[in-house]
């Protein structure tokens, strides 16, 4: 049984800094791209960042370009989403998400971890 698991999140002011994280079982980990999501109230669901199953390879939304990185461990089926200069705009649900190598479909998803950036 697949679980990913989200932490991290919380209150912050604008400006300021907070680290997700998403521990993945019952999968392969390394052979998974790995991805954050994020969905705020009365929207869409919408795509932040991504990393290749072997690390190395990364894909951000232009919104976070430059302030948010992703990065992981694979000896600790572990993913990181480290968000820096946060504003308010970021406030949202974060969620983990896990896609087969070769496929476009994300197939297991997180519970996710609320993350509110004050002004």
């Amino acid at each position: 049984q697949v679980q990913l698991v989200e932490s991290g999140g919380g209150l912050v002011q604008a400006g300021g800094s907070l680290r997700l994280s998403c521990a993945a079982s019952g999968l392969s980990f390394s052979r998974y791209y790995m991805g954050w999501f994020r969905q705020a109230p009365g929207k869409e669901r919408e795509f932040v960042a991504r990393i290749r199953g072997s690390g190395g390879i990364t894909s951000y939304a232009d919104s976070v370009k430059g302030r948010f990185t992703i990065s992981r461990e694979n000896g600790k089926n572990m993913v990181y989403l480290q968000m820096n200069s946060l504003k308010p705009e970021d406030t949202a649900v974060y969620y983990c998400a896990a896609r087969w190598t070769g496929q476009n479909e994300y197939d297991y998803w997180g519970q996710g971890t609320q993350v509110t950036v004050s002004s």
